[in-house]
Formats: structure tokens, C-alpha cells, sequence
């Protein structure tokens, strides 16, 4: 009898290196255990997608027929879907040929042109159904996508998963790994992952996409009847939830029925025997696809160690002698773990297991303090069997010696990355423990390396200056900055100013007076001449000094401010450009102020016209520099009538208050010569239409009144301008508009003359849109405050009745206001 190899090979291996064996051959075992999975979820979607083409079934349908058959043959399932690809391979030729016995290496061409092509690729699909990529539009996305597609896909998102799996540090980020990369594919809504403690309680240890409420309510499971987490622990077999209706009658359900209605409850394998579940929900009402159910399970098995090590360092420690510790690492620095001895059968020290750690313990994947509870040392740093240090370790747990080791070098492949470390640890034994620190000897090198990226993305870079050795130290980035060249060294200091720009060499000296003959500080900024131009750069420096306050080393660094400068002089640029723009708008605004004034004089006081009493209002908008087109006209005229005119020009300054001017005397003119109301306003569109075709185009609203005091009568006719308020007995009310259009916008514009009929103690009043517009409120609005402030001011006896609706309408001051109150006297005859 021939003795097994291996077992001879494992007789003269060490304890550890058998460890290490085991580790590999699980590793393996997962591996080889996740690719048949993926090959076999492969079969069994071709021989869907074979039924589904050939017989008109959907997804569930075929895989249910597929069971069926299997079922009344007496076989298994994969041999099934191996009969079915093998039937369609298999097919005659012809009526009458004879059917031959098809192997999967020859196929036979099909004779039906429904059956698929064997060596076509299957179908694309998780589970959820049919999915052909030649099915696809060539502009389809998810054509050239993988993740969650077929074979290739699965593999692609797991392979995915493992990297991120890699970096994470905790449960919760286990969970938002997992939803995040099962959620496109799967349609997971929400992940919750369970561990069962030593009274059988379940403990909610990360959740991903569960509201903090819900994961609060469903924190710790008492042993209960019905909890799906755990039947899948206890007896290692998923659980797939997929009627809620029945489902809320045989288990307790997180969280309403309806908001996931299908659910699925998967162990995490364990060493010996799980204690883990992972809970995933989704808001598809559909079944789990075989595809969708092997994904979830691969998934789980893939993170199954990460999640083993975080339980371990997420649940307190059961052994009163390793809490102790924990809490005593918990207040001291310095990086130290607590190992315990895993032992073989043979009674021999095969590995260690984390029990304990502290804050600052930090391995070279950057993992940290509990973060590295439970963990393996040949899991996490398998090349550390077999060294000195392996074997300090057995000497101290065996013997109590403390061991000091020597420096030595680890490497270590992160991410594609290695890394590489130099420690000096430190081993003691505690009980049946060891108490292990360790001192990171690399930490300098990687602090020299932040302080050059910092100095490179800063554009500044250090200096040193020894007076008692006239040693000079530059960093990488002050070469840069005064573009010299490192193999020339340093820049001595009398040759700095031969590089000064003359007019900053008297300040400079200065500072470097104060710096190296009195030891004073110094920030100071100076230019210097280069290959590519001038250069601005900043010198902040200190000086060490002597027991008699002489200095003797200097410490400082310089920084390139040439970009920050070019920044700033453009901006004063701007600002410069910004200053003269405006004083040119105000000289404008100066000259359009004194030209409106000229033609729009302001009365203090009211005026009488033909036994009637007006009282003027304009008020300049309060912000801007131009000028706005807002005027009044208020005259008698040569038949003892009075013309009234209110009108606003479109837009501000000069040009606008030339329009204006050509609009009132324009129109004071064509009245007095005699032209009727609606005659006069079509022209006055004319010539603005005509003004137009040789400037840029100018519009204006504006409303004219003629009132005969025989009558008492007002004719009246608008160009697209606000209704004139009428206050009468306490009430106000807009006059209805009459037909026209704002002046210049058409020469089809017609203009339509109304009358009104005043009596005594009628205020009309007659404005432009600066008096009710506020920001953010509506034309319609702003008409209802004037109409309610109106009635108040001149129906309530004031003495100055349009000042107090001034002062109650609080005009926003963006645009100009003109207002022109009307009033035939209560006492006219």
C-alpha cells in the first residue's frame, strides 16, 4: 500500500507552513468553488434561452420545465440542460432523416430555422429572462457593459466586488459595497447583514439603503419563531422570500410587506459553522432568477472572510481577560496587538489570531486599531512565516522571554501597488498570550514624501541657512522656483542680487538685515529675473540664535507668487477699466440729470389749471447711474382746456431722455395746432417707428388727456400705458382701457379716444410703472396696492394727499416714478 505523497510531505512541514498550506488551499477551494458556479449558471442559461426560443416560454417557465423533466428522467438538472442543448444539436436534417445521438464537441446543423445557432453565444441574462446581445441595438448601452451580464459579467462584478472588499473596514461597508454592486444587476434596494451571538440573538452589524429608523426597530432579534436570518444561519440554506402575502404569514418581515416584495435571506459560510446572514430586499415583485440567486450567493460567499473578521472586531470581546486589555490599549499610544495561539491538532502553534488592539496600530494596508481584531497573522502577512520573527513569537509564548527583534523589511502588494516597511517588534507573553508592539521605522520616508507633494502643489519649497558650518539646504521645489539647475547647489547669498529686480534690492537688504543681525522674522516679497521672465517670491524666514542672541541657523521657505500676481494685476485691470467705465456713466448720468431737469421742472408747490388742482411727483430710481425716460407734461392751453401727458421712454440715459424730449414738444405741439387726442398719438407712433430705422429702436408707453372745464369733461386716449385711478367717494377704480399700442412697435397701431365725466372732489391719477413694480410680484398685484392706498390718501382728508401715498407705497426705487395728481376742488362751481 502506497503512501499518499502529501500526507508524507505534511509529516516533515512545519506547523506554520502547513498553516500557510491551508490558507492557500482554501483560498483556492473558494476560488475553483466560484468558477464552476459561474460555468454551471452559464449551461443552465443556454438551456433557458433554448426553451424560451424554441417553445415560447418565458424565463421562470423554462426554468420550471427544465426541473420538471429533470424530475420524471430521474436526473439532475445540469444533465438536463446538457440533454436539452444536445437535443437542438442532435435534430434531422430532413422529414426523413433519422435522428442521430449528438455530442456537445459536433454539433449537427440545425433544420429548423427557429432553433438557435449552438455556437452562437447564449443569452445575456441574470435570470430575469431573455436577453440576446445580437438581440441589441448597436446604440444600446448595456451592450457593451458587462457588469451583471452573462458569464463574463459575473465575473467582472465579482472580480470587482474583491477589490472593493479589499479597502473595507467595516461591516457597514461591506453592506454599501455589496448594495452598490447588486443593485443594476439584482435590483437590490437594501442589504442588512445579521450575526447570531452566543444566546442566540441576532445583531444587526451594517445595513445599506434601510432608513436609520427601520435598522433601529430591527437593531437585536430575540430567538424567535420566524425569523428568516435565522433559519438561514441554523441551517445553512438561503432563504428566498418571494410572496409577501405568505410571506408575512410565515415569517416576522422587516419592515411592510408591500415595500419590498421580494427578499433574500443568505448564510455567510463559516470556518466551522456560520453565525451570518446577509439580507437583501428589493422592490421587484418578480421571483429571484436562478442567475439573480447563484449572483447573490457568489456575492456572499466572496465577502464571507471580511465579514468573519469585522463580527469579530464589531462585537465586544466574550473573554473577560482580552476586554481588559482592549481597554488598556485604549489609553495608551503606540502600536500593540494581543495575539492568541491557533493551534493544530497535534497541539502545535499553526497561526495567530488578533484579539486585541490599539489605536495606533497600523499595518501596511493601513488598516487600524480594532480594524485588525480577528485577523489571521498568515492570513493578513503570510510571508511572515518561517522568519525570525515566527520563531521569537514561539520562543516567548514557550519560554516567557521577551523577544526584541531586529529591523526587518515587509512587503506587501496592495491594490497592484507594493508597499514596503521597515519595523522593529516587540513580543511578551501574557498567560497563554502574547502582547505584541512594534515600531514603524518608514514613517519619516512617507512624511518626506507628503511634504514634496505638498511643496510641489504649494509652489513653495524649504531652505536652510547653518552660520556656524555655511551649509545651505534647498528642497527640490527652490531650484524650481529660481530656475537653477540642482547640480549647481544652492544660491550663495551674495549672488542673490544678481538676480534682484534693482528697484526691490534696498527693501530686500533690509529685511535680511533684520533677520540675520537682529534674529527677527521676516515674510517679505520680491522679484527676480529668470530664463522664462520675472518672478515674484515670497520669503518667510526665522532665525535660531545663541545664548547671546546671535543667530546660527536659519530656517525659512520661498514660494513662487508669480501666478497669484498676474491674478491680481489683471484684476486691478479690471477694476481700473471698472473705475473709468463709471465715471463716464456718471459724467453722462450728470448731463442727462441737468438736461431732464431743464425740461421737466418740478413744481413745489400745486398748480392751478383751468379750476383745476395738480399736484406733481417725480422721484429718480435710487440705484445705477443712468437716467431713466419717465416725463409729465401739465398745460393750458390756447383755448383755456389743459393737456395732460405722462410717458415712459424704454430704457435710460442720454438716449432716453432725448426720446422723451422729442416726444413732449412733439406732442404739446401737435395738440395746440389742433389735432385730436387719437390723431396726434398715431403720429407721435410714426415718428418713433421712423426715429427707429436710423438708430437703435426706441418704444414708450404714454397717456394723453385734454380736459374742458365747461363740461367738466376729460378726453383721454393711451399707447400702451398702465389705466389712469380714478378716487371718488372714498372708492378707487381703474378707468377701462381703451385700444393702442405701446408708440413704435407697429404701424398698424390704432388709438381709441374715451371721456370722463368728473365731479367735484374726483382725484385722478395718472403714473408710470415705477410706482407700483416690486421685485417678484405681479403687475396685477402692484395695481391692488395702489388702488387701496389711493383710496386712503385721497379720501381721507390729508393735506397733502399724494405725498402720503408716496410715503405708504414705499416705491422699490429699481425704476423712475412720475406721478400726476389730478383733483377737481369739492367747491367747484
Amino acid at each position: 500500500m502506497q503512501k499518499d505523497p502529501a500526507a508524507s510531505s505534511e509529516e516533515g512541514a512545519s506547523a506554520e507552513v502547513l498553516a500557510l498550506a491551508k490558507v492557500v488551499a482554501r483560498l483556492r477551494a473558494e476560488v475553483a468553488d466560484l468558477e464552476g458556479l459561474g460555468s454551471l449558471t452559464a449551461v443552465l442559461e443556454r438551456a433557458k434561452g433554448v426553451l424560451m426560443a424554441r417553445e415560447g416560454l418565458s424565463a421562470d417557465e423554462a426554468y420550471e420545465a427544465l426541473v420538471e423533466r429533470a424530475g420524471h428522467r430521474g436526473g439532475t438538472l445540469m444533465e438536463e440542460c446538457w440533454i436539452t442543448l444536445g437535443g437542438i444539436r442532435s435534430r434531422p436534417s430532413g422529414p426523413a432523416g433519422t435522428a442521430g445521438t449528438a455530442r456537445p464537441s459536433r454539433p449537427s446543423r440545425p433544420a429548423e430555422p427557429t432553433a438557435p445557432d449552438p455556437k452562437a453565444p447564449g443569452p445575456v441574462t441574470t435570470g430575469r429572462g431573455p436577453t440576446p446581445d445580437t438581440a441589441r441595438s448597436v446604440f444600446d448601452p448595456d451592450r457593451y457593459l458587462t457588469l451583471g451580464h452573462g458569464d463574463k459579467g459575473t465575473r467582472a462584478l465579482l472580480a470587482g466586488l474583491a477589490v472593493s472588499l479589499a479597502d473595507a473596514r467595516t461591516t457597514a461597508d461591506a453592506a454599501a459595497l455589496l448594495h452598490e454592486a447588486l443593485r443594476r444587476p439584482v435590483g437590490v434596494d437594501g442589504v442588512m447583514i445579521y450575526t447570531l451571538d452566543g444566546a442566540g440573538r441576532l445583531k444587526l452589524i451594517g445595513h445599506s439603503g434601510i432608513d436609520e429608523v427601520l435598522a433601529a426597530q430591527w437593531q437585536d432579534i430575540p430567538p424567535l419563531v420566524g425569523v428568516a436570518a435565522l433559519e438561514a444561519i441554523t441551517s445553512g440554506e438561503p432563504r428566498w422570500l418571494e410572496d409577501p402575502a405568505r410571506d408575512a404569514v410565515t415569517y416576522q418581515l422587516i419592515g411592510p410587506p408591500e415595500r419590498w416584495p421580494t427578499r433574500a435571506w443568505i448564510p455567510v459560510p463559516g470556518e466551522e459553522r456560520g453565525t451570518g446572514a446577509v439580507g437583501f430586499f428589493r422592490k421587484l415583485r418578480t421571483p429571484f432568477g436562478e442567475g439573480e440567486r447563484t449572483l447573490l450567493q457568489q456575492a456572499v460567499r466572496l465577502c464571507g472572510g471580511s465579514l468573519r473578521v469585522f463580527e469579530r472586531h464589531t462585537i465586544s470581546p466574550a473573554d473577560p481577560e482580552v476586554a481588559a486589555v482592549q481597554r488598556i490599549f485604549d489609553t495608551v499610544s503606540g502600536a500593540a496587538i494581543l495575539l492568541a495561539p491557533v493551534r493544530s491538532p497535534r497541539g502545535e502553534v499553526e497561526d495567530y489570531r488578533i484579539e486585541a488592539a490599539a489605536p495606533d496600530s497600523v499595518d501596511v494596508a493601513g488598516r487600524r486599531g480594532k480594524e485588525l481584531v480577528g485577523r489571521r497573522v498568515l492570513e493578513t502577512y503570510p510571508t511572515v512565516a518561517g522568519t525570525p520573527l515566527w520563531q521569537g513569537y514561539l520562543d516567548a509564548l514557550e519560554t516567557g522571554t521577551t523577544y526584541d527583534g531586529e529591523p526587518f523589511s515587509y512587503r506587501e502588494v496592495i491594490a497592484g501597488v507594493p508597499e514596503t516597511s521597515v519595523y522593529s517588534v516587540r513580543a511578551a507573553r501574557l498567560g497563554g498570550r502574547l502582547i505584541v508592539s512594534w515600531v514603524r521605522h518608514d514613517t519619516a520616508a512617507r512624511e518626506i514624501r507628503r511634504l514634496t507633494t505638498m511643496q510641489r502643489l504649494g509652489n513653495l519649497g524649504w531652505a536652510d541657512w547653518n552660520l556656524a558650518t555655511d551649509t545651505i539646504e534647498w528642497s527640490d521645489q527652490v531650484y524650481a522656483i529660481f530656475d537653477r539647475a540642482p547640480d549647481r547647489g544652492p544660491m550663495r547669498l551674495e549672488e542673490l542680487p544678481k538676480h534682484l529686480v534693482p528697484d526691490d534690492l534696498p527693501k530686500l537688504a533690509g529685511a535680511v538685515q533684520r533677520l540675520l543681525g537682529e534674529g527677527s522674522p521676516i515674510d517679505h516679497t520680491f522679484r527676480i529675473g529668470t530664463a522664462t521672465g520675472i518672478r515674484h517670491v515670497r520669503i518667510v524666514a526665522e532665525a535660531e540664535t545663541d545664548a547671546y542672541g546671535a543667530p546660527v541657523e536659519v530656517h525659512g521657505f520661498f514660494q513662487d507668487l508669480t501666478p497669484q500676481r498676474d491674478t491680481e494685476l489683471a484684476l486691478r485691470e479690471s477694476e481700473r477699466a471698472v473705475l473709468v467705465q463709471r465715471g463716464v456713466l456718471q459724467a453722462e448720468r450728470a448731463i442727462a440729470a441737468r438736461l431732464q431737469h431743464a425740461l421737466l421742472p418740478i413744481p413745489e408747490q400745486s398748480i392751478e389749471l383751468v379750476g383745476l388742482c395738480v399736484d406733481i411727483a417725480y422721484m429718480p430710481q435710487d440705484t445705477g447711474v443712468n437716467v431713466g425716460g419717465d416725463w409729465y407734461s401739465a398745460i393750458e392751453l390756447p383755448d383755456k382746456s389743459a393737456l395732460f401727458v405722462v410717458g415712459d421712454v424704454a430704457g435710460h440715459g442720454l438716449d432716453a431722455v432725448g426720446a422723451m424730449a422729442q416726444l413732449r414738444f412733439t406732442a404739446k405741439g401737435m395738440i395746440i395746432t389742433g389735432s385730436a387726442l387719437p390723431d396726434a398719438m398715431r403720429r407721435l407712433n410714426t415718428l418713433l417707428l421712423h426715429t427707429a430705422a436710423d438708430q437703435t429702436a426706441t418704444t414708450a408707453t404714454m397717456i394723453m388727456a385734454r380736459y374742458s372745464p365747461a363740461e367738466r369733461r376729460l378726453a383721454w386716449v393711451r399707447a400702451g400705458h398702465l389705466p389712469p385711478l380714478l378716487v371718488r367717494g372714498g372708492e378707487a377704480r381703474f378707468l377701462p382701457l381703451p385700444e393702442g399700442n405701446l408708440l413704435g412697435a407697429s404701424f398698424d397701431s390704432v388709438y381709441v379716444e374715451e371721456t370722463l365725466q368728473l365731479e367735484p372732489g374726483d382725484h385722478l391719477l395718472l403714473y408710470t410703472d415705477g410706482l407700483i413694480e416690486v421685485p417678484g410680484e405681479t403687475v396685477d398685484r402692484g395695481l391692488a396696492r395702489l388702488a387701496e392706498a389711493a383710496a386712503t390718501a385721497m379720501g381721507g382728508g390729508f393735506t397733502e394727499p399724494l405725498a402720503e401715498l408716496l410715503a405708504s407705497l414705499h416705491p422699490a426705487g429699481r425704476d423712475d416714478v412720475c406721478v400726476l395728481d389730478i383733483k377737481l376742488p369739492s367747491d367747484a362751481e
